[in-house]
Parts: C-alpha cells; structure tokens; sequence
C-alpha cells in the first residue's frame, strides 16, 4: 500500500503567481508523466485550433491566440492523463477493493491510466477482467430489469464532450427517464436559476473581447490562480491598461495579488510582476450578498443627495421592479450590512465609488458565491448591481460566471439536465418520432437522497469521480452501496469505483488527448462549450493508451443498441461518424444550425446571447430587480453565538483540479507535503483554545443522527476573518449534510459549514 502519511509543512512564500514557481512546477509533472518529451509537444497543441482542448477549466480561448495557450494546471491534467503508467488486470489481482479503499485519492488515480473493462466479484473483493460486449450486455440487461426506468441515473462529469452528452441524454430519455444529475449541480447551478430569473438566460453575458474593454472588472468568491489560471493574463492586461480590478474574498489569494508572466522574458529575468487588483475587500463567509446589496444603498445614497450615478435611461427603458427593489435597499440599515458582511461602511461605499465612475463594468464570480444556501439570491443581488449603472447589453460590460469543468455548460446545453424544458422535449418528439419521459428527475443531493432510501437503483457516471464530488460523504458512500449496479465511464482508477453497489463495472475510455478513430482509421472532432459560450472542436493528438480502450460515445451507443434498440435512432452511424451527431444536435438544439461548417472555422463559433442585444426571456420582457431580503442571519452570524464553533469553507489546493489530486503542495498558500490542514485566524485559534500547528479533528453537524467528522488535521494560522475557516475536499466533504444546500438551487453549501474542533492525537514520530 502506498504512504498516504504526510505531515504538512507550512512556509511563507511571497513570491507571485505564475513565474518560476509555475515552471518548475511544469517541469516536475512533464518529468513525473514518463513521457516529457511527448507531453511537452502536446502542450503546443493544447487549446489551438488544430489541437485538443484543456480537460481542465472552461475558460476561453482568445480569437487571436499564442503558440502557449495552456497554463501551469493544464500541464497537470494533460501529464495526468498523458502517463506511462498502466492499471492493468494484474493491478486488480494484486489489490483487493478493501484495500483500495484504504488508499487516498492521489495514489488511486497516480497508477495510472484503465486500460480494459473489469467488473466487481463480491466473493473475491476483486475486480476482474469483463469483454466489451458482456459487459454492455450486462448493464442493459440490468437496467431493463428495473421495475422503472426513474429507478435508473445517469450522471455527467463537466469532462464529457458535447457529443457524447448529447447521445447520454438521447440514451436516457428514449429509456424513459429525466433522472440527468450533472456536475453543474454542485457548482454553478445557482448562477443558471439566478440568470434565467432575472434576465431569462441562464449563462454569461460577456465575451472574452469584452475584458479588453472594460473600466472596472469585480470578481467576487473566485480564486483564478489556482481555478482558472490563464484568466490571470487577462486580469493582468486589464490591469496594465489602467482598468480597476477589484477583489472581494475572505482569503487573500496570490493571484488575485499578483501575477509573473511567464510568457514575457525579461520579468522572468528581473524576477518582476505586476499587481493584479488595486482593491481588495474580504467579507466574511456568506457576506457577499450584504456588501454587494451595502454598495447598492451607496449609489442610492448619492443619487438622493442630488448626484446622478445611475443610469436612468436603461433602468426605464430595460428593466422591472426598480422601485421595489430601492425600497428594499433603503430599508436595510447599516448595521445589518456591516455584520452580515463582515465590511465597514466606508469599504461598502468605497467599492460603490469605484463601480460609479466606471463606464463599463464586468462582474466575474464562482464558487465563493455559489456554494451557499443563499446563492441564488446573491447572485441576482450582482445582476442587481449590473443594472442600476446599464452594465448589460454593452461592449466591456456584462455577467461572467466563470466555470470550471472544461464543457460543464455544453453539457447543459446539450440537454443534461434533470428539469429540461418544454421546448426541448417537444423538439426531442419532433427528430424521433417518440415520447420523451416529462417528469422531472433528480438533481446530485437527490440522486444521493433516491438512492439511500430506496435501495435497488442503478448508477451510470460518465466521467467524474461523483463520490468524491458530492457532500455527505457517510451518507453519500452507504447510498451507493445500496445500489443494484454501479457503472463508471472513467480514464483513471478513482474512489467512486469502490464504493460500489451489488454489482459494479468499471468501463476505461478514451483521454481528450488521445486520437479517436472510427472504423475506417478517421480521426473524430468533438466540441466543447467554454464559459463564453464559444463552441469550438477538439482532436486528439496521442496515441490511445490501449488498443482495448473505446471512446465515450462508443460505449454510450453501444449501450444504446442494447437498451433502446436501433429503430429509432442508428447508433451505428453515430459512432462511425460524430458529424452525423453533429447533424442531430443541429436540428434539436437551438443556436447550432450548420455545426459542422462553423465549428471547423478558426477559434469555432459563438453561440451568442440575448443579452448583448437586450432582449430578456423573462415574464416582463425586461431585466428584473430582485428585492429579496438579506438572510436573517448568516452563518458566520450563527456560529458567533455558538461558544466553540466556527464556520468552514472547502476549497482547493493548488494541486488539484476539482477531485482530481495532483500533489500535496498548494504553493501559494505556503502548504507543502500534505492536504489535512485547517487555515484559522489566530485570533480564533487563541479564543478556541488550540496553538498553532495542534493536531484537531473537526466535527459537524448531527441533528439527523449521522456522524460527521473529519480527523487528524494540522492547525495552520493564516489570515483568515475571525470566525471563518478554510480546508481542502474532498477530506472535509463529509462535515457538509446532504440536507444544507442552496435554496432553490439544490448546490451544496460547501462555503458555509458549521464545525466545532476537538484536539487531535499527536502523530507518531
């Protein structure tokens, strides 16, 4: 069994991002790959039009792109995928799944790449080689066994391509089932409901152009150098040119700091860099929707006082509700947004001076906003925002939702999702000929809800390591369990493949670098979707790690074959050629009319959004006011009247990517061999009792009877606001319930637990 024991190390650094430490990082992952040289050709195909796209975030790719269009975390997901290393039968012979268990989640994927189908034998705790074919038979045999086909869930990682979501979904409706939980759920789900609400589309406004163009750019609970770090270019750009980037996030992250370009030879040489915000404010934990609703009151303020900070014209001509929402703001006193936020006054008024004198403003946000039971409200207090000074419809101005996962919003465009509309069912009917199931499914937390309380379920994952993704993680691993059958589309060994129901198959795929070819020895395009709404192709260069690897939409439409026959649909002719997919999605899915033509033009094409030409899909016809009330208390509110608790956000090390664990460093934060830390105030860690550097384990909540704990992590002091904590998932996403989620979003609240700390015991010398 590997060592999974580190002790980690803390240390200052004070260095910016990017920059050396970025490539050294580069080299040492390029090296741990087996494969450098190969690897480091790869990259110079990375997010170029004749390349593959980064199977990591879904930031865009700019119309007049470098040769080095790839950053330091797409290194890793590329080395990651890209390795010499094989977990073969032999693998499985040796390591029982009880043991496997005991491994973390860096040693399971760091063996390396699937390399042919294995299914689970209970008698002998091992997996053991299945063919293709019995083990598609298999699953369909199982599913069509089912007493109901909502008795099945087919869950999608961000991962999967446009193609292969589309055929996932056709699978699993024309099997009569809207059961389509998705990654989207535990991430952005919130921004989708908020923007659909309010303007009518659930996606971003802006364009990669428009960060050229803006005066201001407000990013609120976004971390882009470790999450998205090509973004930093950008931020970086704007910042050069005199545009005022302005940070809210109770974290001080490096690189919204500062930023070393390593694309620019003499910084590099002068060990140089250049700042990326000139303000920087840190609310408390689920503070955001009091400093942004506080900067509202400000503007309205001096609009009282006989100044003109709004923007009149589009708030009569474009927008609906404005008054009731000034009502709401002007009620909201002071106090109550300086103790919801965690802001002073003069720092809610400052942030509104500099949004007021800007002519176009993008507002940027993630996680930090989005995992918190009041996230919908919070990001419709940002369009609030948006509107009040015209900043919708206009060149350098608009909503950016930065995603993660590299096609997570093509998979929703492409029909992945648990309450799909009217009009897609309706054109779904019109291109097959059959009726579409118009119940609606279960989202993630329902899916894990179904699956504990009726056991007898089959789970179908494409892609991801959903175990790991999702909260609860007692609760989430005992529902799996109770499942009839499991069954995982995967590149690389993860902890969903463990937990496993009655039965259990593991089906190896095709890694985004790799060449897929058909029949005929053609190399297959399939598209993704980026935060921009840009569609653009992607192919593989490398040679597959196994002949007995198949593609996603090979095994999809071999399943299909089996489960819904071929009358309807030929599936054959899908998978033989992913231009007829294309062809199908163009007469179903609104925006992509001649696909196959425009994706194949330089940089792909843009889907466009009502947006930019004000045209709003709402009720009214125009952009909508929310006049929601701020949250009674928030969490950091609550927990400072519990003696002994604090509130935790989970988040990422700089080695990871989503579940994926790349390392044990997160450089940035001066964290080096090891992931079981809590980041504290000292202010915190004194009133709490502890010392810095104490070994502690964290508890959280249990009204519902369930445990939950996470043990054996070292305090690290850092400046954090008192009350607010920080530690890494997925080793604390057993502290989150099932039950705590956003409203009306059904998004964990994972920046928002509640946690009391007990001490630890010292580990061995």
């Amino acid at each position: 069994m590997p060592d999974a024991d580190h002790d980690a190390r803390v240390h200052e650094y004070d260095n910016p991002a990017g920059g050396w430490g970025a490539l050294k990082a580069v080299n040492k992952h390029l090296w741990h790959s087996g494969q450098a040289t190969s690897n480091g050709f790869s990259l110079l195909k990375m997010n170029q039009p004749d390349g593959f796209d980064c199977p990591g975030c879904a930031w865009g790719d700019p119309k007049h792109g470098s040769s080095f269009e790839f950053c330091e975390n797409g290194v890793k997901a590329i080395t990651w995928e890209a390795t010499t290393k094989r977990v073969s039968r032999e693998f499985f012979e040796k390591h029982s799944v009880s043991e496997l268990k005991t491994w973390d989640d860096y040693h399971l994927e760091d063996e390396g790449r699937l390399v042919e189908p294995m299914r689970y034998n209970p008698e002998t705790d091992h997996y053991e080689p299945i063919s293709w074919d019995a083990a598609l038979d298999f699953i369909a045999d199982e599913l069509k066994a089912l007493p109901t086909p909502d008795d099945a869930i087919f869950y999608t990682s961000g991962k999967a391509s446009n193609e292969s979501a589309y055929v996932f979904q056709l699978l699993a409706r024309l099997y009569g089932t809207n059961n389509m939980p998705d990654c989207s759920n535990m991430c952005h789900e919130a921004s989708g409901v908020a923007l659909g609400s309010a303007l009518g589309v659930g996606k971003g406004s802006t364009q990669l152009e428009d960060f050229e163009k803006a005066d201001a750019i407000f990013i609120f609970g976004q971390n882009p150098g470790t999450n998205h770090p090509r973004m930093l270019g950008v931020l970086r750009e704007a910042a050069e040119r005199g545009a005022d980037i302005v940070s809210f996030n109770p974290l001080k992250e490096r690189g919204l700091e500062k930023f070393q370009d390593p694309q620019k030879a003499w910084e590099m040489m002068s060990n140089g860099s250049h700042r990326i915000s000139n303000y920087y404010f840190r609310p408390k934990l689920g503070g955001d929707m009091a400093a942004v609703r506080g900067m509202a009151k400000a503007l309205f303020e001096r609009e009282a006082a006989g100044e003109t900070v709004l923007d009149h014209d589009f708030l009569a001509t474009h927008t609906a509700f404005l008054e009731d929402y000034r009502t709401r703001v002007t009620a909201t006193d002071w106090a109550t947004l300086e103790a919801q936020s965690g802001m002073s006054k003069a720092d809610m008024e400052e942030a509104a001076a500099i949004y007021a004198r800007s002519n176009a403003t993008i507002c940027c946000w993630a996680m930090g906003i989005t995992q918190h039971k009041h996230s919908v409200i919070t990001v419709r207090e940002i369009v609030n925002l948006l509107m009040l000074c015209g900043n919708l419809g206009k060149p350098g101005a608009g909503t950016a939702p930065v995603r993660g996962h590299s096609n997570v919003q093509g998979d929703r465009t492409m029909g992945i999702f648990e309450k799909p509309s009217k009009a897609l069912l309706d054109s779904l009917e019109n291109k097959y000929g059959r009726p579409m199931p118009r119940e609606w499914g279960v989202d993630s937390v329902g899916a894990v809800a179904a699956m504990r309380d009726n056991p007898g379920k089959i789970f179908v994952g494409l892609a991801g390591n959903f175990t790991r993704a999702i909260s609860d993680s007692v609760v989430t691993e005992r529902a799996m369990a109770n499942c009839r059958l499991t069954a995982f589309i995967s590149t690389k060994l993860n902890r969903s493949h463990l937990v496993h129901g009655d039965q259990a198959l593991i089906l190896p795929c095709l890694g985004r670098t790799e060449i897929d070819r058909n029949g005929a020895g053609k190399s297959q395009l399939i598209t993704v979707e980026d935060s921009m709404s840009m569609v653009h192709g992607s192919a593989g260069i490398s040679k597959p790690s196994a002949d007995s690897l198949r593609s996603e939409i090979a095994i999809l439409t071999g399943l299909a074959e089996r489960l819904v026959g071929r009358e309807v649909v030929d599936w054959a002719g899908l998978r033989e050629d992913y231009d007829v997919i294309r062809e199908h999605i163009a007469d179903v899915i609104p925006g992509f009319h001649d696909f196959n033509n425009r994706v194949r033009q330089h940089r792909g094409f843009w889907l466009g959004n009502p947006i930019a030409e004000l045209t709003f899909g709402t009720e009214t016809g125009k952009a909508e006011f929310s006049d929601a009330e701020l949250p009674e208390a928030v969490i950091h509110q609550q927990m400072g009247q519990r003696q002994g608790w604090v509130t935790l956000q989970t988040m990422r090390s700089h080695d990871q990517y989503n579940t994926t664990i790349y390392g044990y460093d997160d450089r940035y934060r001066g964290i080096s061999n090891g992931r079981q830390v809590i980041f504290l105030n000292q202010d915190d860690i004194s009133r709490l009792g502890f010392a810095d550097g104490q070994m502690v384990n964290l508890v959280g909540e249990s009204d519902d009877g369930v445990e939950r704990r996470a043990d054996g992590f070292k305090i690290v002091a850092y400046d954090t606001p008192q009350g607010c904590a920080a530690a890494y998932y997925p080793e604390t996403n057993p502290l989150i319930p099932l039950s705590h989620h956003g409203d009306f979003s059904h998004t964990p609240a994972s920046k928002s637990i509640a946690i009391r700390l007990e001490a630890g015991a010292v580990p061995a010398a």
